[in-house]
């Protein structure tokens, strides 16, 4: 059964709930590529990259966020040390961190003929380590998982991504940490994850379906908040996939709708991140920490969000989610 718990675990150790404050549900310190930019890259300058994650993140307190959800697990290149360091120069800031593994089609190498990758029936090494990230520490820190990250998208629900999402939900049934998935909603990917999650038995209520602000088909958002999912509106920025209109009008719609109580909202931004070609960055100039603030906000009050609502989805949803163990 379900508890309630009082704090979160941080990088910087558990936090109360109750001084999670202003959260940015979905945003990335460093998203990398590590064989990558080691075999290829002359673009990371750790002590550089350190610097300005420090200086963007600093800035992103002097707006008043207080909280910020990385959901960066294996196969975005997560190294909670590295967050450490720029965590112990931004202490006002608590960064919440992640255990799971993201992919879209195949589990990495190092799984392939682990588990029932090797023989069908054997026990899913993936479940074990996912607990321990949450229960005793990720990469031998004693620095706490807070929730499990994974992914589908316009694959579709391959055999390496249900093995992801099955080793999740079996991990959530042994400590009760919350379940955060990357979708694409263009393909209604919600529909397999409600299955496949729901197979394992979790609960709706404990699963925040990411990026699903992508869609501006409002019926099918209302029909997955009615149900008790937490939907992530937690692209701000990326205005190439949906325009910035149609992101506000989204979130806006569903407010009117009483919705707020099941939305969160983000950028899904990096401080670096080494997937975009760097002279085409300045494609998206909206892609940063401080939109929701400088842009979003404003613009949700214009078209008659009140500031109770967008309380809801910056402080009450985020701090409710991780509440629910």
């Amino acid at each position: 059964m379900a508890t309630t718990v009082t704090h979160v675990e941080t990088v910087r150790g558990p936090v109360p709930t109750s001084e999670l404050g202003v959260t940015l549900m979905h945003e990335h310190v460093f998203v990398l590529t590590p064989d990558s930019q080691n075999n290829w890259s002359d673009e990371w300058d750790e002590e550089e990259k350190v610097a300005e994650a420090v200086e963007k993140l600093r800035a992103l307190v002097e707006v008043g966020v207080r909280t910020i959800v990385d959901p960066t697990v294996d196969g975005l290149g997560r190294d909670v040390r590295r967050i450490a360091r720029v965590n112990e120069s931004v202490p006002e800031l608590n960064i919440v961190p992640a255990t799971g593994l993201y992919t879209y089609a195949d589990v990495p190498g190092f799984f392939a003929l682990r588990g029932p990758g090797a023989l069908p029936g054997l026990p899913d090494p993936l479940v074990e380590l996912f607990v321990r990230d949450v229960t005793e520490g990720i990469q031998g820190t004693g620095i706490k998982a807070a929730f499990f990250k994974c992914a589908i998208d316009h694959h579709g629900l391959t055999a390496g991504v249900e093995r992801v999402l099955r080793a999740v939900a079996q991990a959530h049934a042994e400590t009760g940490a919350p379940i955060m998935v990357h979708n694409r909603p263009a393909d209604d990917t919600m529909a397999e994850v409600r299955r496949v999650l729901g197979e394992e038995g979790v609960e709706p209520r404990h699963v925040l379906l990411a990026h699903v602000g992508d869609s501006p088909d409002v019926d099918l958002l209302s029909r997955y908040a009615e149900e008790g999912f937490l939907l992530g509106m937690d692209r701000f920025g990326i205005d190439a996939v949906l325009p910035f209109d149609q992101r506000v009008e989204t979130v806006a719609e569903l407010c009117r709708r009483g919705y707020s109580s099941r939305l969160v909202l983000a950028h899904d931004a990096s401080c670096y991140i080494d997937w975009i070609q760097p002279d085409l960055k300045p494609a998206l100039p909206n892609w940063h920490y401080l939109h929701i603030h400088n842009d979003v906000l404003p613009e949700l009050r214009a078209r008659g969000v009140t500031d109770e609502q967008i309380d809801e989805m910056l402080v009450a949803n985020p701090r409710a989610w991780f509440e629910r163990r």
